[in-house]
């Protein structure tokens, strides 16, 4: 038989789950407008019923409340994060594709077309006016418009791709810092559920700080029960919650965590001929990991990875992106029979290293990318060369650093400089403005030297490069043909680009006549080079003055693609969100609704305690018992 007061028990159990309840829905209203606020519920279940020797067998004996606990699917999570991966790349792509259109687009005054045109305008006015020393002034002073032009192009992409790198730091210490306080957030958890209440909060904020995440690298985690090493049946209320990034890395476990930790490469350790200074190489390190310790001990962050996703990717996109344009081959073996050699020791103690290559790209200087000096790797070391020559075939020959020599690289193995980027970044515009500018000054440059002045002096040289930009000096005419043993014009790139002193201290000296014997009203040089720029095909199987339609051209198709993407992925973006909110989200009508319904609850309870004290009371005091 029951109590007499099993039903104040009973209603007592009502009054504290309606309670519960309640509190609960007024902590949803109070959320309503949170950023990442889950709803919560509170989950009841019917307590476990009493056996009474009666007839009825067994009595209800009220509610149990369980647990305040979070609405949320983690399936909308998955499809949320992934869309922000892929909606953080392409959102950066879109964003510096656009500055790399800014620089290139043509405003009628001071875009290339226009130079390019005024240039040829100048030229025909020096075939026209008699060739006066003012038409040729003017002419050459159109010709170092067009130089300028590329000087400034290729100082604003410098600029973007430093502007680029430094991001890519922030991005970096962004993902080490969230993963230190998801570690941290971690151990709260466990210690709030150990107790066997649920930390719906922390959990909010750590979802938070994972979502964000997303946007900056792809994201998978795990969460996983610990059980009790002596009662393998039970759980201890802890979890073990992971988070791996780029589809690869560990970043959290639980309490440990992971940082990447950003190294600039030395001046010496460059990867591309047209990179800045201090470009950034990725390292994992731990969480120990403090400024100033040895990097070399830490493993390498693989900036190749197509699956690192997020903002990463794209910045990485736009600061390395070469469109599969990069230094590869093998390391030759030592053949004694043919003469061809690999991997050599000299007396004076330089050490050579041949490379033979494949790619027909890696065949023509005017496409050469490698750096003067800089960082080779060879099978999985990597190492230092001072220099290198060009058999202007397929051998490449490097003199090695011997400071960085603790032992001789091996022969037959893959050799790279820099690394595979499908994307076409900074570095592949750097790289066609570099073609074309090398195609273009030495189409020009023969036509100049092989005629002569109006007063019958030799033509000269008419675009050089400056050796070194703190300088006036400039690369003569030799120097950027026989001297450079098969490397053409090789040092002429978009940033040192410039016409020859020569011309410009006395315009004169421009080679106007193609036959020496005849008078100065002669014009033949300037009719072949008429006839260069109208047909030769310079660049990508197009004249010169159409470099801008084909680069242009490039930029303009990947503004298109990535803006197209960002526009889908940021209506995925609002579906999916709304579908989680529509989930996990706080609707005002629905917790109005569950306060009218709750306060029932708590009414009708109150209610049953109320009847309950009434019926105690005649029971008790006035039985006459």
């Amino acid at each position: 038989m029951t109590s007499q007061f099993f039903g104040l028990n009973i209603a007592g159990s009502g009054l504290r789950a309606a309670n519960a309840a309640l509190n609960t829905t007024a902590n949803n209203i109070s959320n309503a407008n949170t950023d990442g606020y889950s709803r919560q519920t509170v989950k009841q279940e019917a307590s476990d019923a009493l056996r009474v020797f009666a007839k009825y067998g067994c009595a209800g004996a009220g509610v149990d409340t369980i647990a305040i606990e979070r609405v949320r699917d983690e399936f909308y999570d998955v499809k949320y994060r992934n869309n922000e991966t892929l909606l953080g790349e392409v959102k950066q792509k879109n964003y510096y594709n656009g500055l790399i259109e800014e620089y290139l687009d043509d405003n009628g005054t001071s875009g290339f077309s226009s130079l390019f045109n005024k240039m040829e305008t100048a030229m025909q006015s020096v075939m026209t006016a008699a060739g006066t020393t003012e038409t040729k002034a003017t002419f050459v002073s159109s010709l170092k418009s067009i130089t300028e032009y590329f000087n400034n192009v290729y100082n604003s992409l410098q600029n973007e791709q430093a502007d680029v790198n430094a991001e890519i730091k922030l991005a970096a210490d962004r993902v080490s810092a969230i993963a230190q306080e998801v570690a941290s957030i971690n151990k709260q958890i466990n210690v709030i559920e150990m107790t066997g209440a649920r930390a719906n909060e922390l959990r909010d904020k750590r979802d938070v700080l994972v979502d964000e995440l997303s946007k900056i690298i792809s994201v998978e985690t795990k969460e996983t029960p610990i059980v009790d090493e002596s009662q393998p049946d039970r759980e201890t209320g802890a979890t073990r919650f992971q988070i791996w990034v780029g589809s690869a890395y560990e970043l959290v476990d639980t309490y440990e965590y992971k940082q990447m930790i950003c190294v600039s490469r030395d001046d010496d350790g460059a990867v591309n001929q047209n990179d800045v200074k201090g470009l950034f190489d990725i390292k994992w390190g731990g969480a120990n990991y403090k400024d100033g310790d040895n990097v070399n001990e830490l493993s390498d962050f693989a900036l190749d990875s197509k699956l690192i996703g997020g903002e990463l990717q794209g910045l990485l996109a736009m600061r390395d992106g070469n469109n599969y344009q990069y230094f590869h081959g093998k390391s030759q073996v030592t053949d004694g029979t043919t003469g061809v050699n690999g991997v050599v020791q000299h007396p004076d103690g330089t050490v050579t290293m041949s490379v033979k290559v494949e790619a027909d790209y890696l065949k023509s200087m005017t496409k050469a990318t490698i750096p003067e000096d800089g960082t080779i790797k060879v099978g999985a070391k990597t190492y230092k060369y001072d220099s290198w020559e060009y058999d202007g075939n397929d051998v490449y020959t490097f003199t090695l650093d011997p400071s960085t020599l603790s032992s001789l690289p091996d022969e037959g193995k893959n050799v790279s400089i820099g690394y595979s980027n499908s994307y076409q970044g900074i570095p592949y515009y750097m790289a066609q403005m570099n073609e074309w500018i090398r195609q273009f000054s030495d189409a020009f440059n023969q036509i100049m030297v092989s005629g002569y002045t109006s007063d019958s002096l030799e033509g000269v040289n008419v675009f050089s490069a400056v050796m070194d930009n703190n300088s006036a000096a400039e690369y003569s005419y030799e120097e950027l043909t026989t001297l450079s043993a098969n490397k053409g014009y090789y040092k002429v790139r978009a940033g040192n680009f410039t016409v020859s002193s020569v011309l410009l201290d006395n315009s004169d000296r421009l080679a106007t006549k193609a036959d020496i014997t005849e008078g100065e009203s002669e014009f033949g040089n300037l009719t072949k080079l008429k006839e260069m720029l109208d047909t030769k095909r310079v660049f990508r199987g197009a004249t010169s003055g159409e470099f801008l339609t084909k680069v242009l051209g490039d930029v303009a198709l990947n503004k298109s693609n990535s803006n197209t993407l960002e526009e889908t992925y940021t209506s995925l973006e609002n579906t999916i969100g709304n579908q989680r909110l529509s989930d996990s989200g706080v609707d005002e009508d629905e917790e109005a609704s569950n306060l009218v319904k709750f306060q029932n609850a708590y009414t009708l309870s109150s209610k049953m305690i109320q009847t309950l004290t009434e019926i105690y009371d005649r029971l008790i005091l006035q039985t006459g018992v």
